[in-house]
């Protein structure tokens, strides 16, 4: 029969050493980007573009508003977009390649082609990073 909370032993059943370090989330943590739940069942996607290939600085926010709405249809969990900024040319784009690995990311998603052109890369950028990487590339408008 299980004990009743006055019952649970004082003592932590899992020595020091060996319990995991404990994760603590704060109220707001679930919520996502505008609103759409974070899952963490579905795999994560990341995105990214270049800023000087917008206008405004509600392009951008439009745009990550996009991707995320993306994110949801497509059955993935919304994670950093990455905006390279004109003045720190490619930052953006190696940490992007970084978290790929890192997070064992599967997707990408780009607001268009166009913003990997000026990275340097062959022809055929998408299928270049596809084989670099291992992640897929999406986009929003092909």
């Amino acid at each position: 029969m299980p004990k009743t909370d006055d019952e649970l032993p004082s003592q932590p059943l899992v020595g020091a050493r060996l319990a995991a370090p404990q994760r603590h989330l704060s109220p707001l943590a679930g919520r996502g980007l505008n609103g759409f739940s974070e899952d963490f069942t579905r795999p994560l996607l990341l995105g990214y573009m270049r800023r000087d290939l917008l206008v405004t600085d509600s392009q951008v926010e439009e745009l990550k508003r996009e991707m995320a709405a993306y994110a949801e249809v497509e059955h993935f969990t919304m994670g950093h977009i990455y905006v390279e900024q004109p003045d720190s040319w490619l930052a953006a784009f190696e940490a992007l390649a970084q978290s790929i690995n890192r997070y064992d990311v599967t997707a990408v998603v780009l607001p268009s082609l166009l913003h990997f052109v000026g990275i340097g890369m062959p022809t055929d950028r998408r299928g270049w990073f596809e084989e670099t990487t291992g992640a897929r590339v999406l986009v929003l408008n092909p």
